[in-house]
């Protein structure tokens, strides 16, 4: 299989293997062997690892295709929180990924909906239309037809959803804050988005101050667009990374609290029943390790 990408600014100041890395979904590992093999030019020439690089140059390469496996049903206990004919809403757990991925082709939620109800083997990606990052938990809504999945995907892409978070940040930022910022792919770290000053996709956030507990904060936030890691990316761009957030943010313990994960949860889903044409919003309640992270920073104040 032949792909390629165009160097973009962002890009004109990495090296070929680093840009190979962060524009695609291949790890620094698969790009060595790639470029090691002869298998990656540059304009058409194969070039070194450490081959410069200019805007515009094409950067082309040849893989293998993999041979992807069909997911298979895996029992496993959803919250649901809403089901009729045409859609269901649970509150996804932490530690769950939502869809197989690159080293992840089971215990995804995908594999739990197909063993829950055979109409999701009918649905493409089993009903699927947004997602939520492994680490953090709330409401998530999935589609039982087709007809009702691109009803639902045309509402995410209009914007006309309305998604609430809550997170427990680093500090105490402002009573309420409008984060406007321009996001993609970390030049270097291929695994993390990061604010751009080029080339980014615009990621609106309304962040409500909730309550404070000294050195930490409870915070609502109200996204406007769907960026990857987008509430993660821009708290931690202004000083107020979410706690417990491994990515973005080394500490791990904060005013003598520490967590297993990224305390961030999707509190609040609001959306247009594919069918009824009425308005629903559905709220999940914070999780117990949110709960009891919440008690300790009340105790360590």
């Amino acid at each position: 299989m032949k792909s390629s990408i165009q160097v973009d600014e962002s890009m004109a100041s990495l090296r070929l293997d680093q840009a190979v890395a962060s524009g695609t979904e291949m790890s620094r590992s698969q790009v060595k062997r790639l470029i090691d093999g002869g298998r990656v030019t540059l304009n058409g020439v194969v070039v070194k690892a450490h081959a410069s690089l200019s805007v515009g140059d094409c950067i082309a390469w040849e893989c293998e295709v993999a041979i992807e496996e069909t997911p298979q049903p895996e029992a496993m206990a959803l919250d649901i929180l809403f089901e009729d004919e045409f859609v269901l809403v649970l509150n996804k757990p932490a530690g769950l990924l939502v869809h197989p991925g690159a080293g992840h082709g089971d215990g995804t939620l995908l594999n739990g909906l197909l063993a829950y109800d055979a109409v999701f083997s009918s649905v493409d990606r089993a009903g699927i239309v947004h997602r939520l990052d492994k680490d953090s938990s709330g409401v998530l809504v999935v589609a039982k037809s087709e007809a009702a999945q691109k009803h639902l995907q045309a509402q995410f892409k209009s914007r006309t959803t309305e998604k609430r978070y809550t997170a427990l940040v680093q500090g105490v930022p402002p009573q309420v804050a409008r984060l406007e910022h321009a996001l993609g792919r970390h030049p270097v770290h291929r695994k993390k988005q990061a604010v751009v000053k080029k080339a980014g996709r615009i990621a609106i956030s309304q962040v409500y101050l909730e309550a404070a507990f000294g050195t930490a904060a409870q915070v609502g936030v109200e996204i406007e667009t769907g960026r990857t890691h987008q509430i993660r990316v821009q708290l931690a761009y202004i000083g107020h990374a979410v706690i417990g957030d491994a990515l973005y943010s080394p500490r791990k313990r904060i005013s003598g609290v520490e967590v297993e994960r990224q305390m961030l949860h999707a509190s609040r889903l609001t959306f247009t029943h594919p069918e009824s044409e009425k308005r629903f919003c559905f709220e999940a309640p914070l999780p117990d390790d949110m709960l009891a992270c919440i008690k300790n920073l009340r105790e360590c104040m």
